[in-house]
């Protein structure tokens, strides 16, 4: 074993006596009543935190960020030690096998000739080797439904793609926004919350298929947007509080000519 690997070991194996001694009747209270599903909470937040950290670039950053999802996950494999359910080797071999599994044109003799025919590979090996919908005779459960919406309608709708549930072009996406815009402004006369709450869901998931034409993420495309907000919004905010205002005070041309400013910063 490397020193690095012989360092990783020691290091792996002090963060699992931490949380054993956390989770002992001797530990910390609030610990021992963690549940999964508590836990579940955490480790999507702290993913958020570790992409975040990611974007902004920052090493250090990264590095607590990642340490705090691995403390979710190894705390999730005690409690189910506790259940003897699985332990944290069992969910290392597991997906040390699997990346074996389906690596195997780096670990066994398969010859590709571009990602395109590793992508493939890998979704025959999880679909024949695996079963991964053996029992559930649905090409889309593999989604999982806890996914950002979206990010998962856009999944959805590649999945679908692939067995020719599709538009034929970019074109035929924009008539269908079209007439799901007509839709929704329709719904809006009718004063009835639900239908119009239906006519945006339609709206904003065909929005979801045209970035899907034009090879845009749809969740990173509205979380750009958002961020281009928050920055002109925090500019106005700062700009105000400058002038000796605030943002209650201030008159929605003030706000309006603020942000325009901004905008022209930006370029």
């Amino acid at each position: 074993m490397s020193e690095k690997n012989s360092r990783a070991f020691e290091s792996l194996k002090r963060l699992l006596e931490i949380i054993e001694k956390l989770r002992a009747p001797d530990g910390c209270l609030w610990d021992r009543k963690q549940k999964k599903e508590d836990i579940a909470k955490y480790a999507l937040e702290e993913t958020y935190e570790l992409i975040d950290a990611i974007e902004s670039g920052s090493p250090k950053s990264q590095k607590e960020e990642m340490g705090d999802l691995l403390f979710q996950i190894l705390f999730l494999s005690r409690i189910s030690e506790e259940a003897n359910e699985f332990n944290i080797a069992d969910v290392m071999e597991y997906v040390a096998e699997k990346m074996i599994r389906r690596h195997p044109h780096v670990f066994g003799d398969a010859k590709v000739k571009n990602i395109e025919e590793i992508k493939a590979n890998w979704d025959d090996i999880k679909k024949h080797l695996e079963n991964r919908n053996a029992g559930t005779g649905g090409l889309l459960d593999g989604i999982p439904r806890s996914l950002p919406s979206l990010l998962r309608a856009q999944k959805l709708t590649e999945k679908a793609s692939r067995v020719g549930f599709d538009w034929t072009n970019t074109e035929a996406v924009l008539e269908k926004l079209e007439e799901e815009f007509h839709e929704f402004k329709a719904s809006l006369k009718s004063s009835n919350i639900h239908y119009i709450r239906e006519e945006i869901g339609d709206l904003l998931f065909t929005l979801v298929n045209l970035c899907r034409f034009v090879d845009v993420n749809a969740e990173e495309a509205l979380k750009a947007s958002v961020g281009k907000f928050t920055e002109r919004f925090s500019y106005i905010e700062k700009k105000l509080i400058g002038e000796g205002k605030d943002l209650a005070g201030a008159t929605l041309k003030e706000m309006d000519d603020l942000w325009n400013e901004a905008k022209l910063k930006e370029r």
